[in-house]
C-alpha cells in the first residue's frame, strides 16, 4: 500500500543567540510534516501494516526534504505524528517504527535510537518533536525539540507524521554531561 499524501509543511528556525552571546554558526532547526490519509481511522485493526510497511519510503522523502531546508549537515533529530480524532495514538506509533526510524538514521548518518512523541489531536494542535544526537543519545547538549503544529491538519480521519533536524547542539548550552568529543558511538554514551 502506498500512503497518501494530502499536503507537506516546512518550517525552519535560526537562532543566534539565546540571551548570551551570539553564536556563529547559528543553530538552525528544521521539521517537515506529511499529512497522510489515515487506513484506519474510525475502525478497528489488529494488524497496523499499511502504515507501518510503506513508513520507510515516507520516512526517506520525509529527510530528503528536511536535509534540504535545514541547509546544515544534520546534527541531531527526532520523530512524531499527530494522529486526527477519528484513530489512534497507536496509529502514529506505527508510522515511527523500525522501517521509519532506519530510514531516519540512514538518512542522516545515525546510530542511536531516535527520539519521538505521538499523540491524538485536532486539526491545529501543536506538538513537541524531541531532538537527541544523530549517533549517542547521552550528549546532553543536543536535548532539544522543534514545535510543530498544521493549521489545516490533521483532520479526523489524517496523520501529521514529522521529521525534525538540527544543525548543532542547543545555543549556549553549560549544563555540562557527556561531550560530543567524548560520545563512544555505541548508540548510548
Amino acid at each position: 500500500m502506498e500512503l497518501q499524501v494530502r499536503k507537506w509543511l516546512t518550517t525552519v528556525e535560526e537562532i543566534t543567540h539565546d540571551g548570551g552571546p551570539r553564536v556563529d554558526p547559528p543553530l538552525r532547526k528544521a521539521a517537515v510534516v506529511a499529512v497522510i490519509r489515515n487506513p484506519y481511522a474510525g475502525r478497528w485493526s489488529e494488524d497496523l501494516a499499511d502504515l507501518v510497511e510503506p513508513s520507510g519510503a515516507l520516512a526517506a522523502e520525509l529527510v530528503t526534504r528536511c536535509r534540504t531546508a535545514l541547509g546544515a549537515e544534520a546534527e541531531s533529530c527526532g520523530k512524531g505524528a499527530i494522529v486526527g480524532v477519528a484513530g489512534e495514538q497507536e496509529h502514529g506509533v506505527a508510522c515511527l517504527t523500525t522501517p521509519f526510524g532506519d530510514a531516519l538514521r540512514d538518512g542522516i548518518g545515525g546510530t542511536t535510537w531516535v527520539t519521538s512523541n505521538t499523540k491524538v489531536a485536532a486539526a491545529g494542535a501543536a506538538i513537541d518533536i524531541p531532538l537527541a544526537y544523530k549517533q549517542a543519545l547521552f550528549v546532553r547538549e543536543f536535548y532539544d525539540s522543534v514545535t510543530v503544529t498544521v493549521p489545516d491538519g490533521p483532520r479526523p480521519d489524517e496523520i501529521a507524521v514529522i521529521v525534525a533536524m538540527a544543525s548543532r547542539g542547543r545555543v549556549h548550552s553549560r549544563l555540562g554531561g557527556l561531550a560530543k568529543a567524548d560520545a563512544k558511538g555505541d548508540g548510548l554514551r
